[in-house]
């Protein structure tokens, strides 16, 4: 997948960025890459991707092509009397393409997919937050959330969870998921695995179904049998 990077430099680069992503970018060592999340006010997403310290007054955003100018007007909408530029570079193609089955049994998230408008950020699971909120650096926009569900032990409405398909067609994103004969969510991303010779998606569930279970996934067209899994505990981990 391509990337889009966006540069931010300035005397006040780090601490606007501080103020505004989940992680703790200040304590970011030159050369240091972390994973961050970019909310609203309200705490919902957003966005997700890598943050690079550069230089002492400079950093790289790495954002899913086609985000690139969102997170950029995102960054400009709070940016007053503050001594930072904010830049982006065209999408260049990625030196570490991960095939789309790949990504879905790690339970990584995608912006425009998993990653999208009114999506809680525990909902993406606890690794996405392990690897991206800082809980200790101070306040950020769209702290209050997070901090909140956080204290609360994660306890949100629905969870992204991995599903392996019975076989045939890979459904497509909106197939619903259905728990004795209800539906309990939809497909965010799906895609052919060949190390399983089967389909693999992701998918929001609703907290009340509690992993390994069965479901029916029903779209136009179609209908499969499908196992629900927990997410991998960590981002690495596939």
């Amino acid at each position: 997948m391509s990337r889009e990077l966006i540069t931010v430099t300035g005397p006040d680069a780090g601490t606007y960025l501080q103020g505004q992503l989940s992680q703790d970018v200040l304590a970011l060592e030159v050369g240091g890459s972390a994973s961050t999340l970019l909310l609203e006010p309200n705490g919902k997403l957003g966005y997700w991707f890598g943050v690079t310290r550069t230089g002492s007054d400079a950093f790289e955003l790495d954002v899913d092509a086609g985000f690139g100018e969102a997170v950029v007007t995102r960054l400009q909408r709070f940016k007053i009397r503050t001594a930072a530029e904010i830049e982006r570079r065209e999408a260049t193609p990625s030196s570490e393409e991960v095939p789309e089955s790949d990504r879905i049994e790690a339970g990584v998230p995608r912006m425009g997919a998993e990653v999208a408008e009114g999506v809680i950020p525990a909902e993406l699971g606890q690794a996405v937050i392990d690897a991206s909120v800082s809980f200790t650096k101070g306040c950020y926009t769209g702290q209050e959330l997070v901090a909140r569900v956080d204290s609360r032990g994660g306890n949100v409405p629905r969870h992204l969870r991995r599903l392996v398909i019975d076989a045939g067609a890979v459904p497509p994103q909106g197939a619903e998921v259905v728990v004795d004969d209800k539906v309990v969510g939809s497909i965010t991303s799906s895609a052919w695995s060949a190390t399983r010779g089967a389909p693999v998606a992701l998918a929001f569930v609703a907290r009340s179904v509690v992993p390994p279970a069965r479901a029916e996934l029903r779209w136009p067209g179609g209908t499969s049998g499908a196992e629900i899994d927990e997410l991998p505990a960590t981002m690495a981990e596939s």
